[in-house]
């Protein structure tokens, strides 16, 4: 008896468990899954219903009018500056404005540029184009046969995507070339070999691209020939981030490499010398820059030990190419940045390095060059306490372009003959905005791990510590990317110019500080890149230059995931959100367009043990019922090839659910940067600060 009654109760164990196991299966199910299918009939309504009833609320702001009126006098200004592209004699140059809303590709020479001529030359008309041929095409830009560059392979996206259709072009003639090479529209790469000669990652067809999205086979193809009889020159695996293949072109010589992306930031590199492919011993985590004078240049992301020699982590090193080819291993440190500053850039003409560094967020543009073998330092004279860019270089001369800003000071564009010579400004900006009685700072907060963060506010001279200042906190933090100071225009007049504090926070997971500053807030310690962003936020409160009714934050991309981050965790500190082409569902970001090549980032949230600290700041699994969020703005696009729409939209449903009240708008072009024309990106930038002046006067 006593076992029948055992075999009843575990039966009714088992059914418990069940029940118990289907209720929580049933729990963790996405309710809201469907709307990851992008172009659906039933999703492409809801998001219709939704951008319909976001612009019906916020176009009825008062100043929703003049923001856009305003902003698209910004974006079609004439006075502009025409950023140059040299390319043998021309300087090329792709431009939009009222009348091109998506654009021309054009050119003139480098004499008639230094003189400021308004004669260009059109090249591509990409309005005419589109309309010829029925698309909504996008200029994506060109990749060069050098030296002669007749002829380029010119890249279009349909819709603004990442996803390019690559038709070779004869700049001399301004046609397309007749059965020339061609690809259609994927994730491609190219590089010219010779006149006659591709190298070409691209879709080839099943089993030939990545989990993430990329290609993972390199072929070398002919001129006539059918793509898919390209020679295969190297094969990657699926669960690698990407494989490419490109030529670099000195005056020397030509170097042709493969890079092997095992993840976003670990690779393995090979050069490819007389047909054999050669792997260069270098560390995985290492960006291969350039050569330079037949120097290798390489930046270390973490410390190298070799041959008993400790070359350290964010240094700029170099060696002999052909020597390394033959087994040396005596490297040169080029640049050695200290814990307050940073490479952010490396360029080089035919006789110098430019080295544009960072220095407390603030950029010093420095010119090396060999003189005995020894490097030979020469700082340049720059503003300082901006944003240096070099914009354009020549390797067949020293001169170059570079562009200065900052946040009140409208961006230049200079011209140098050679490091050294007299600097002549090219064009400015106007003052799109009134800045004076503005000013600029920068503090430092106290992280929660005792991490001193640097952040930078832009505000009026007479500032009030009253806690009442509308104030609008920027930040990305992630990818190694650098938060600087630069002039925004439709930040200037359509937030600082009416009244409002603007913040740019430096938080960990960027580039600031150099690789440190990035592998510190990586994977299972991101968690201390949002608590950056949280301690910047109490500390405008603590000071009384806000409070958390009059503050809000903005974020894109991965700046997106973190505002979604913030407000999940901390609810209480915001009274806006603008959270633009986010990532949010951090559970399924890897299965979701390029998401797989970011686990490099985040983790891989397949793993219970990465999952187990994703989870905890993940924004779609952290949103709950009866608490007081803010009324966020989401702001995404349809065709976004690489964070996936349906972050975004998931989030707007999930909370829409729990009876939160939200504001969405996804516009139906743009690829990642959400808009393709400049009236797409007025009307857009008219919501977000009619939202914002909403939520926080």
């Amino acid at each position: 008896m006593k076992s029948f009654n055992y075999l009843i109760q575990s039966v009714l164990l088992l059914v418990l468990v069940s029940f118990v196991s289907c209720e929580k299966k049933a729990e963790n199910e996405d309710k809201f899954l469907w709307l990851e299918e992008i172009d659906g009939e039933k999703q492409l309504s809801w998001v219709e219903e939704h951008n319909k009833a976001t612009s019906a609320i916020l176009e009825k702001e008062a100043d929703f009018d003049e923001f856009y009126k305003r902003n698209l006098e910004i974006y079609n200004s004439k006075e502009r500056i025409a950023y140059p592209s040299t390319a043998g004699e021309y300087v090329y140059n792709f431009w939009k404005d009222e009348k091109n809303e998506r654009g021309l590709w054009r050119r003139m020479s480098l004499k008639k540029y230094l003189k400021k001529s308004s004669k260009w030359e059109t090249v591509i008309d990409i309005d005419a184009l589109s309309k010829k041929e029925g698309k909504k095409w996008v200029f994506k830009g060109a990749t060069w046969l050098k030296p002669d560059y007749r002829y380029c392979m010119v890249k279009l996206s349909d819709g603004g995507g990442d996803a390019v259709e690559i038709r070779e072009f004869d700049t001399k003639a301004k046609t397309f070339v007749d059965n020339g090479f061609f690809l259609p529209a994927a994730k491609s790469g190219v590089s010219w070999k010779d006149y006659n000669t591709l190298y070409v990652s691209t879709d080839f067809g099943k089993g030939t691209m990545t989990t993430s999205g990329y290609p993972m086979i390199l072929k070398r193809w002919k001129r006539g020939t059918p793509l898919l009889q390209a020679e295969t020159v190297f094969s990657g695996d699926s669960t690698n981030m990407g494989v490419w293949g490109g030529v670099i072109t000195t005056p020397e010589r030509q170097y042709e490499f493969i890079y092997q992306y095992l993840t976003f930031y670990s690779k393995k590199y090979f050069s490819i010398e007389k047909d054999k492919l050669i792997q260069l011993d270098i560390p995985h985590d290492a960006d291969l820059q350039g050569i330079f004078k037949n120097q290798m240049l390489i930046n270390l992301k973490t410390d190298w030990e070799l041959n008993g020699k400790k070359y350290p982590q964010g240094a700029l090193i170099n060696i002999d190419y052909d020597a390394f080819l033959n087994g040396s291993r005596n490297f040169q440190v080029v640049v050695l940045p200290d814990e307050k500053s940073s490479i952010s850039s490396v360029n080089n003409t035919k006789d110098f390095l430019l080295v544009n560094v960072l220095v407390n967020v603030r950029s010093i543009l420095y010119a090396y060059h060999l003189k005995n073998d020894q490097w030979v330092k020469e700082k340049l004279d720059i503003p300082e306490f901006g944003s240096i860019a070099v914009k354009d270089v020549n390797i067949k001369s020293n001169r170059f372009f570079y562009t200065y800003t900052g946040f009140l000071r409208p961006t230049s564009l200079f011209y140098i003959d050679s490091p050294g010579k007299t600097t002549k400004e090219i064009n400015h900006l106007p003052a799109f905005f009134n800045s004076d009685n503005l000013k600029v700072s920068q503090e430092w907060v106290v992280s929660k791990d005792g991490t001193k963060i640097p952040y930078f506010i832009v505000s009026k001279k007479d500032l009030k510590f009253e806690g009442k200042n509308p104030t609008l906190l920027y930040g990305y933090g992630g990818f190694e990317i650098s938060m600087r100071p630069r002039y925004s225009a439709t930040v200037g007049s359509s937030w600082l110019e009416k009244g409002g504090i603007y913040v740019v926070a430096s938080i960990r997971g960027g580039g600031e500080f150099g690789p440190k500053w990035h592998l510190s807030a990586l994977k299972e310690k991101r968690q201390s890149a949002y608590d950056d962003f949280t301690a910047v936020a109490e500390d405008l409160i603590a000071k009384k230059i806000t409070s958390a009714q009059n503050l809000g934050i903005m974020g894109g991309s991965n700046g997106g995931l973190l505002v979604g981050v913030a407000y999940t965790q901390r609810p209480d500190l915001y009274n806006a959100v603008v959270c633009r082409v986010p990532l949010l569902d951090m559970k399924r970001y890897n299965k979701l367009l390029a998401g797989a090549s970011w686990m490099g980032e985040y983790g891989n949230p397949d793993k219970p043990e990465e999952w187990d600290y994703i989870s905890k700041y993940s924004p779609y699994q952290n949103v709950f019922k009866d608490k007081k969020y803010p009324i966020v703005f989401f702001n995404t696009s349809t065709r976004d090839d690489r964070v996936h729409p349906g972050h975004a939209r998931k989030m707007v449903a999930k909370m829409e659910s729990l009876d939160y009240r939200v504001y969405y708008y996804e516009n139906t072009e743009g690829g990642h940067a959400a808009a393709t024309t400049n009236k797409q990106a007025a009307y857009q930038n008219a919501l977000i600060y009619a939202y914002l002046w909403k939520q926080l006067k």
